[in-house]
């Protein structure tokens, strides 16, 4: 039967306790990590598009895009509390939904990091060429230089290689090879310099905001191009806190630390999201650009480029939908000009954040669908010294950094999210099944009003994965026909809950279990039927 590969949660306990990370990680670390994931391309980049959506209403957009979330990060909680492992969403689905929905969600995840981290490492290209262009203006003793474009962007834009975008792919990879703790120390630092950026420029927009800026505030309505639209695409800047769940093996006490890490680092993002598209629709507005006729002009497409040239070329302003650096243009915008430059900079300084705990959440639930034999074993190796997966950690590196190298950001974050929101609608439903399973189970957080909590998570994220771009909703079925084709073709014949395995000896799969040492470190895991 499909569905009879069920792991119960105290096989994957024991492999955790017999395989597992070391943990080094408390609570202030965990949400700090979140923010790192969280605070980034979405808040950076996307303000624009959601101002050509929705105006005014983006405000509507990240509410409605941080209430799913949060429902979403309630699930979450309960779940990680109750098996602190890495895996996330496809660890909590194997032990409630059975082997092939928790192979789906795990594909789907790896759409969700290793595409988010692809598009991120991109756009952290486009600001380190700016940056360079004027690094004068910072460091007067160093003069401006322009990085070649046949090396500054893909193939598809005109380029050969995207070379910035590599460099920052490989450092990510080295630095998370190097230790967990050296990972979160080096995010906290990054974590700061955005937080402060943020900070100031809401110091800086909020006192000049002026309330015509926010009529009319829903100009386009509700639909794909419209509130709820530009909620489904700014999802992609709340995407990321999940990543704390990922990291629940390597955290000292995570029944009490991994929720709050989850749900704090949700709270500061969406304050912070609101606070700044507050500034900055009332400092400048946020108006969509209509075409010629008044006719909706689709964000990112050609008829919208030529009408923001034109708009700009009649000396007029440049809309906040049109800016390619939305933060930095308000504060220009506004006088600030000195201070939107460093905007930029602190974009440049703070985007590589979100490249690591993207490619930190792919590893673990690489790491993880290893030990339980779904994916090559070898992957689930961890380093003597580092003490983390090491192997998976330099294979994801290297998609990664090759998919940056030579791929155009385009509408990578819709097919991000559509990954991310079936993961999280199965979260949904994994914990309302728990409950009637395994009721007696102790939980060390409870998801309050469960049956209420839960489907509107699940509502939630179908209602935003249908208000994504038909092609992005496609990519998430294309996707999964390419898993179901490796899990039959590769993974079931091997999976440990199928070969009936409790523990594995990485020397032999035969031998008796070996103890536990004190920083565990074995390199192939097990699990055993339910």
């Amino acid at each position: 039967m499909l569905f009879d590969r069920v792991k119960s949660l105290d096989a994957i306990l024991a492999t955790a306790e017999k395989k597992g990370l070391h943990r080094s990680l408390g609570a202030f670390q965990l949400t700090m990590l979140g923010v790192g994931a969280v605070i980034g391309t979405g808040i950076f980049v996307l303000t624009s598009e959601a101002a050509q959506k929705a105006g005014p209403g983006m405000l509507l957009s990240f509410v409605i895009a941080g209430f799913v979330c949060a429902v979403a990060a309630l699930c979450y909680s309960e779940l990680a509390s109750m098996v602190p492992v890495s895996g996330s969403a496809y660890t909590y689905t194997y032990a409630v939904m059975g082997e092939l929905m928790a192979w789906m969600v795990g594909w789907a995840l790896i759409l969700e990091y290793a595409v988010g981290a692809s598009a991120v490492a991109v756009g952290w290209s486009g600001y380190f060429v700016g940056f360079m262009g004027h690094i004068n203006d910072f460091l007067p003793f160093i003069p401006n230089m322009t990085i070649a474009k046949e090396f500054a962007v893909g193939p598809s834009q005109g380029g050969l290689i995207n070379l910035p975008a590599v460099v920052v792919s490989i450092l990510v990879t080295l630095l998370l090879i190097a230790g967990t703790t050296e990972s979160a120390r080096f995010n906290a630092v990054l974590v700061s310099i955005k937080i402060t950026a943020l900070t100031l420029f809401i110091i800086l927009t909020v006192p000049v905001m002026k309330g015509v800026e926010f009529h009319p505030f829903v100009p386009n309505g509700w639909g794909t191009i419209g509130v709820v639209g530009a909620a489904s695409s700014i999802f992609f800047a709340y995407v990321g806190f999940d990543a704390v769940s990922t990291a629940a093996e390597e955290t000292k006490n995570p029944q009490r630390n991994v929720p709050i890490g989850l749900i704090g680092s949700l709270a500061i993002c969406t304050i912070f999201y609101l606070l700044v598209a507050a500034g900055a629709i009332g400092a400048i507005g946020a108006q969509p650009v209509a075409g010629v006729n008044g006719e909706v002009l689709s964000p990112g497409s050609s008829e919208l480029a030529a009408r923001c040239a034109a708009i700009v070329a009649s000396g007029v302003r440049e809309p906040l939908a049109c800016s390619h650096e939305a933060l930095a243009h308000v504060l220009r915008s506004v006088g600030w000009t000195k201070i939107g430059n460093l905007m930029g900079v602190a974009a440049f300084l703070a985007l590589p954040s979100v490249v690591l705990m993207m490619m930190f959440g792919q590893t673990r639930v690489f790491f993880v669908m290893a030990r339980d034999g779904l994916l090559p074993e070898k992957l689930a190796s961890v380093h003597p010294r580092f003490k983390t997966p090491h192997v998976v950690t330099a294979f994801t590196g290297i998609v990664v950094t090759i998919a940056a190298a030579f791929l155009p950001v385009g509408k990578l974050a819709d097919y991000s999210n559509s990954g991310t929101l079936f993961a999280f609608a199965m979260v949904a439903i994994a914990v309302m099944v728990l409950r009637k399973k395994d009721p007696s189970r102790h939980r060390p957080f409870r998801t309050p009003a469960i049956y209420v909590v839960a489907p509107l998570a699940i509502v939630g994220c179908v209602g935003l994965y249908l208000f994504l771009p038909f092609v992005a909703q496609m990519v998430l079925f294309g996707w999964g026909a390419i898993g179901l084709l490796i899990y039959f073709g590769y993974s079931r014949s091997r999976s440990h809950v199928g070969l009936g395995r409790s523990e594995v000896n990485e020397l032999d799969p035969d031998a008796p279990p070996q103890p536990v040492p004190p920083l565990p470190g074995a390199h192939t895991p097990g699990g055993r039927d339910a």
